[in-house]
């Protein structure tokens, strides 16, 4: 039988890319237990208060879809319905087609790479430059990032200094803080003549029509502000009804992905420049983008919906870290991605992705909105198994047959400790056969009797 495309992927890492992921995951987990504490005086009810509220948007996603738009239109910001990835990239290309230029800066935004927005305006006649120091990184090398949170958590600065010698970015240096200066020259000339700046939205409030960007660089807010035309595009389950609601979301969310009290920037938008103000887009954009998570929201697994895309799952994943975000095959990678990706791509092209986890459970301890990803994992894989879509196993129906009959399977337990010697060469090369430790059971239970 082949191995999983993932365990084939993984099986060709460099160990120092592995060490690179584990290290930085590794450190981000510790960081975050150590921050949180601090932070809400009370972590295990913030977060059931926050997956309480995204249910409750959930509960009536149509409505509070309309009072949103309702709210946004107040403010000047149009809005665009796109059922589907490729309704979505036709509404941005008709928005930047109708600009002076043809530069496009853009903001950090997992949405766009869902819908491979950069590929195809780049196919149209426009330059796309990536202005998050990660996704500029990734972008350059034509690569693809591999976190949520962190694009090159899989690249070395070494990596780094190499690419940007060979892109004529500078001399090559191996000091993070000079590879910076380097980015941000080359950027800052982008900044000031594009007429076009996309973005995504990590939340947008119902009551306000508010669209809500949070970022350490200061690149959102100069793609956002700096281009005559801002178009963002979010995921229409990216909701939140109040204001109020939303200091909680901030500081679970920079708390969750980086370990931070609050990020180093939070932008609030709320429309176009007004008549009275010197700087800000003319026009303001929103593509509400739906992409099949109506469907997944009419569905069993709606509280992924939930997701405020932290990424905490990612850093505290054995699987991931043992084999990247590469190897999940698209932009939702780790356990999220392991459950949201079949949901939008189909259980036939990536099912294999939820046989990708250890089930150990602690995504879900650390999701700072409690989605049941061990749950919902286990339910993709019944499906796929239902469908006859997983790799056909030793069938359990023998198992049975033998723990059905008292003489055979005793039988099976004197023989137990020499089962290790016949375990699959490929799963035992990267595992190892537990031991039996204690007395058995029968007699520990005749000793009670």
């Amino acid at each position: 039988m082949a191995n999983p495309p993932m365990e084939d992927f993984a099986r060709r890492l460099r160990p120092s890319t592995l060490e690179g992921i584990q290290s930085a995951t590794v450190g981000r987990v510790r960081e975050r237990v150590r921050l949180l504490p601090f932070v809400f005086a009370d972590v295990e009810a913030a977060r059931t208060q926050a997956a309480s509220i995204k249910d409750e948007v959930l509960a009536d996603l149509g409505g509070n879809l309309v009072r949103f738009e309702a709210a946004c239109l107040k403010h000047g910001i149009q809005v665009h319905w796109a059922l589907d990835a490729a309704r979505a990239r036709e509404i941005v290309l008709d928005l930047a087609s109708r600009a002076e230029g043809r530069l496009v800066v853009k903001a950090k935004s997992m949405v766009t790479e869902e819908i491979h927005l950069n590929a195809f305006l780049e196919a149209a006649g426009f330059e796309v430059v990536e202005t998050d120091l990660g996704e500029y990184v990734v972008q350059i090398d034509g690569d693809h990032p591999s976190h949520i949170v962190a694009p090159i958590i899989h690249k070395t600065r070494y990596e780094v200094a190499r690419s940007f010698a060979q892109k004529g970015l500078g001399p090559y240096t191996e000091d993070p803080g000079e590879l910076t200066l380097q980015a941000r020259a080359r950027l800052r000339e982008k900044f000031r003549t594009a007429s076009i700046g996309i973005s995504g939205v990590n939340f947008g409030v119902v009551e306000s029509g508010r669209l809500v960007l949070v970022e350490n660089e200061g690149n959102s807010r100069l793609s956002t502000t700096a281009p005559s035309i801002h178009i963002a595009i979010m995921g229409i389950e990216k909701l939140i009804p109040r204001e109020a609601d939303l200091p909680l979301f901030l500081r679970l969310l920079a708390g969750s992905a980086t370990a931070q009290r609050m990020t180093t920037y939070v932008h609030l938008i709320s429309g176009p420049r007004r008549e009275d103000e010197s700087d800000g887009p003319r026009e303001v954009h929103l593509v509400l983008l739906d992409n099949g998570r109506s469907a997944i929201r009419s569905g069993p697994y709606r509280d992924v919906l939930r997701c405020i895309r932290c990424g905490a799952c990612l850093n505290v994943c054995p699987v991931y870290r043992q084999a990247s975000g590469h190897a999940y095959r698209h932009p939702y990678s780790g356990p999220i991605g392991a459950v949201l990706t079949p949901l939008l791509e189909g259980l036939e092209k990536m099912g294999d992705l939820a046989r990708a986890s250890t089930l150990c459970g602690a995504c879900e301890e650390v999701c700072p909105v409690k989605i049941p990803l061990p749950h919902h994992l286990l339910r993709l894989r019944d499906e796929a198994a239902r469908q006859g879509l997983a790799p056909k196993g030793i069938p359990w129906s023998r198992f049975a047959s033998v723990a059905d009959e008292p003489p055979m399977w005793r039988s099976g337990l004197t023989l137990l400790p020499l089962a290790s010697g016949l375990s699959e060469k490929g799963w035992s090369e990267v595992r190892a056969a537990p031991r039996r430790e204690g007395r058995p059971f029968r007699r520990w239970w005749d000793e009670r009797s």
